[in-house]
């Protein structure tokens, strides 16, 4: 093995015991994932930034007309993925001092999503253009690592299988807003038009992998969710600004499905 190693880079000098650590960088700092907004935490977030100072929680409950707890939640989300403080107020009398939030400013929170956005498109790009010159079925396996993904997706996420299909389906609109497809759904969820993409420009090198790997996601998690996945198509780049989405079978498109 020795041999070996000296004949691939017979540069190299060994380490002795009085060397430093081996040379060369460390692995890259773990950066911190921001979570999508939501809408409504987006919501949250420019009224919060629209405070000429750091805020108490009813007093942003006040200039959104939501309820103190909706906001705290909203907040706390907000204080844990970066994008407000969170500070403890000056003592008014008994009891815990207050908290005081303020929005991390926006500008930064913007260039750090385009850098990991990028970064994941980059990427995601890739393994689609080795994945469609490799595999004797690029579309099946797409469509299982999609699933492997939703499965995973819709466990950790906290949600418990909904009540009936329909609610099921509107869990996994959420879901796709939360990454980042700004989804825009009927009123039963039936149909549903991604006005974003994520993963654009790998989607259109690569449809029949980066879509299918969406596909499988959607299948997957109304699986978890609790409603059928077999109605479940997708039709990339079909209606202009946006893909269309079906979660039901047309055929089966009755009232209270």
């Amino acid at each position: 093995m020795k041999n070996a190693l000296s004949r691939l880079a017979p540069e190299l000098a060994p380490l002795t015991s009085g060397d430093a650590p081996t040379k060369g960088p460390l692995p890259a700092r773990p950066r911190r994932r921001r979570r999508p907004l939501t809408r409504a935490r987006a919501a949250v977030l420019q009224r919060l930034a629209d405070q000429p100072e750091p805020c108490r929680v009813a007093a942003l409950a006040a200039v959104t007309r939501q309820h103190p707890n909706t906001v705290r939640e909203h907040l706390d989300v907000l204080v844990a993925d970066g994008y407000a403080t969170r500070v403890a107020a000056e003592p008014d009398g008994r009891g815990r001092p207050a908290w005081l939030y303020a929005a991390v400013e926006l500008g930064d929170v913007a260039d750090d999503a385009v850098v990991v956005a990028r970064e994941y498109a980059g990427l995601a790009a890739t393994l689609a253009a080795h994945l469609t010159r490799t595999s004797a079925n690029p579309a099946e396996e797409s469509l299982d690592a999609g699933s492997s993904w939703g499965h995973q997706l819709a466990l950790t996420s906290g949600r418990e299988p909904a009540r009936n299909a329909t609610a099921a389906r509107r869990q996994v609109v959420a879901m796709l807003d939360e990454l980042g497809f700004e989804p825009e759904a009927d009123a039963r969820a039936a149909v549903v038009r991604l006005r974003r993409c994520p993963l654009l420009e790998a989607a259109h090198e690569h449809p029949e992998v980066v879509c299918n790997v969406h596909l499988g996601l959607v299948r997957a998690a109304l699986e978890e969710l609790g409603a059928d996945a077999g109605g479940a198509a997708l039709t990339p780049f079909s209606e202009p600004g946006a893909c269309r989405l079906d979660l039901l079978p047309r055929r089966v498109r009755k009232p209270g499905a």
